[in-house]
């Protein structure tokens, strides 16, 4: 029943574009105020700050003196953060009080690990294992298109990583949360892996694509239910789940995750009970704080978006180590006064927001980690996945009968689709550039677009756009995107770089990151372009077999992978390289059912 979804919701999906497009030429234009967001107003003064809770105050402290006990070497601070009390707060404090210190704060390694064995759970042990109530060891229709009996059996074992990966909060996270910095969910989740045991929010979405090629259907609908219940209980879904993660999101793909399961099942109940919560979403990220209007050269006003975490102090789950083992404070001594550290951490957070921390593409100086500019960038990226949220809204309503709905957003993703033409595309480059605000851009007065503030540094993320349909379905621009991609320098021999700068950064050259290969490759894919297609089904293998060789030599799946070098994973970064790997599984998995593997194909590196 399945694939015959599938391909109906498919096909119904081109037509509701189509009747976009339709639509589009006889709808009232919008007015400068969007309707379906709060009136667009400056960021003044210092910026929201969302409080920390009293155990994660205490958890910092615990930190900083493990810091002090142990040193830098092999210092994860998350580790501490995540620890769970074994009794109450004020029990623990009162005993950590008491510790003998000396006069740096530090204090003897058989105290401290005293102390943290007598009051403290291990970390990770708030999460325990569940049994995935959709996992058989080889579905039925599973990979049809993928005949190489090496490949289909190295499928089988990245598709049993699911139940690998399947936890749930302890009862004790749901009994006592004031013990825990791990949020209570309601449903199982899929965690990405190794020092990450909770579920992340972006990371879900290729997390979904795979399950859904692995058939886990019930599965990946407790993760969109999981990330509902922290929208509804903290008015947007949260970057992960933890106490220490409430202050910022990350790349909105939830309505992209309705849509994707909808596709393979058709519940409609289930997009019933999704739609209200995808339209909070949608404010949520068309609140002043993200949403500024930039005025392009013809005068026309558009509503765009930022990234803009809601706090302004060293990250707590990465407070001690940033930036080859500096930390937070050291790096924000250089500011004069305590506004431009509390702006500086603010920016660290929002980069943090956008899923690319960290990477020069946020710096306006690449070779200096301080001149993070987050907040003052409206990214490529991220309007495609306001976008395309628009689209799936108006899309998920009109399946729902909510026609209303479906006009209001679709004027929105029209005003919006005008936008890429006039603030981001770049006609000389054949790219979409993030665009730079100009200094002092938390004004009420809309911004004039300049073509020097166009970040002409080449990154992944200028080709995101051919991922919506409303691009990859004009061949032409397809085509010339597409000669831009192959001589950009990106493609290298195991995928698409991040960017062409080896700073360091995990979110830089040479590493290659699941998610944008496959919205790269998903929308060549789509075109109608013969060169696209092929452009996109040779990155795809070049991707495979990457992630193929390293698993073999390694037995485990790579958050990241170094592109110039088949097989070899990625490094850089705040901490090691981790495995597991959530939305690497996803993306294999999603290609291998796209693409497959010929029976005599070999897999191994040239």
């Amino acid at each position: 029943m399945a694939p015959f979804l599938y391909h109906t919701n498919r096909k119904r999906h081109f037509l509701f574009l189509f009747s976009v497009f339709i639509l589009s030429q006889s709808l009232p234009p919008m007015a400068l105020t969007n309707p379906l967001s709060p009136p667009s107003s400056c960021t003044k003064g210092p910026g929201p700050v969302i409080p920390v809770t009293p155990l994660l105050s205490f958890l910092v402290r615990v930190q900083e003196t493990a810091l002090q006990t142990y040193g830098k070497s092999n210092f994860d601070p998350k580790h501490y953060v995540d620890l769970s009390l074994k009794s109450n707060l004020s029990t623990t404090v009162e005993a950590f009080d008491k510790l003998p210190k000396t006069e740096n704060g530090s204090v003897s390694v058989k105290d401290f690990e005293g102390f943290i064995g007598k009051y403290f759970n291990d970390a990770g042990d708030d999460v325990v294992y569940a049994e995935p109530v959709d996992f058989v060891p080889e579905p039925h229709g599973f990979l049809p298109k993928v005949e190489n009996p090496e490949v289909r059996g190295w499928a089988l074992e990245v598709h049993a990583l699911w139940k690998n990966f399947s936890r749930k909060v302890s009862s004790s996270v749901l009994h006592h949360p004031e013990l825990h910095t791990l949020l209570p969910l309601p449903r199982p989740v899929i965690i990405p892996g190794s020092r990450f045991t909770e579920v992340y929010y972006w990371d879900s979405y290729w997390v979904i694509r795979g399950l859904l090629a692995s058939k886990m259907y019930e599965t990946a609908k407790a993760i969109v239910t999981n990330l509902i219940f922290l929208l509804d209980t903290y008015g947007h879904v949260l970057n992960g789940a933890r106490a220490y993660y409430t202050n910022r999101s990350q790349p909105p793909l939830l309505s992209a995750m309705v849509y994707e399961i909808y596709n393979r099942t058709g519940d409609v109940e289930f997009v019933k009970k999704s739609l209200p919560p995808l339209i909070k979403e949608y404010r949520y990220w068309n609140s002043d704080i993200h949403e500024l209007i930039i005025r392009d050269a013809e005068q026309c006003n558009h509503f765009l978006n930022r990234y803009y975490a809601m706090w302004n102090k060293p990250r707590p789950e990465s407070s001690t180590i940033v930036c080859s083992s500096l930390h937070d404070e050291e790096l924000a001594s250089k500011f004069l006064n305590d506004s431009e550290k509390q702006q500086f951490y603010r920016e660290v957070a929002s980069t943090a927001e956008s899923g690319w921390d960290f990477s020069t593409r946020w710096m306006r100086n690449s070779s200096d980690f301080t001149t993070l500019s987050t907040t003052t960038i409206l990214p490529v990226d991220l309007n495609i996945f306001i976008l395309r949220m628009e689209l799936d809204i108006a899309f998920l309503a009109k399946t729902v009968g909510e026609n209303a709905i479906t006009e209001d957003f679709l004027r929105a993703s029209q005003k919006r689709q005008k936008a890429f033409s006039s603030i981001f595309w770049n006609e000389n480059m054949g790219q979409w550039l993030d665009y730079w605000l100009n200094n002092g851009a938390d004004c009420e007065e809309p911004q004039t677009w300049k073509a020097e503030n166009q970040n002409q540094k080449v990154f992944a993320s200028n080709f995101v756009p051919l991922w919506i349909d409303l691009f990859n379905s004009d061949i032409h621009l397809v085509e010339k995107v597409t000669k831009s991609l192959k001589t950009s320098g990106l493609l290298c021999a195991a995928g698409i770089a991040t960017s062409l700068t080896n700073s360091g950064q995990q979110w830089d050259f040479p590493n290659g990151w699941a998610p944008l290969q496959h919205m790269i490759v998903e929308g060549l894919s789509k075109s109608a372009s013969m060169e696209a297609r092929t452009v996109a089904k040779d990155i795809a293998e070049r991707w495979i077999k990457t992630n193929y060789v390293a698993y073999k030599k390694t037995g485990a799946m790579h958050e990241k992978y170094d592109v110039e070098k088949c097989g070899e994973f990625g490094g850089g970064g705040e901490y090691t390289p981790q495995t597991g790997f959530g939305w690497s599984n996803g993306v294999v998995l999603a290609f291998l059912e796209e693409f497959g593997w010929p029976k005599d194909k070999k897999i191994d590196c040239d």
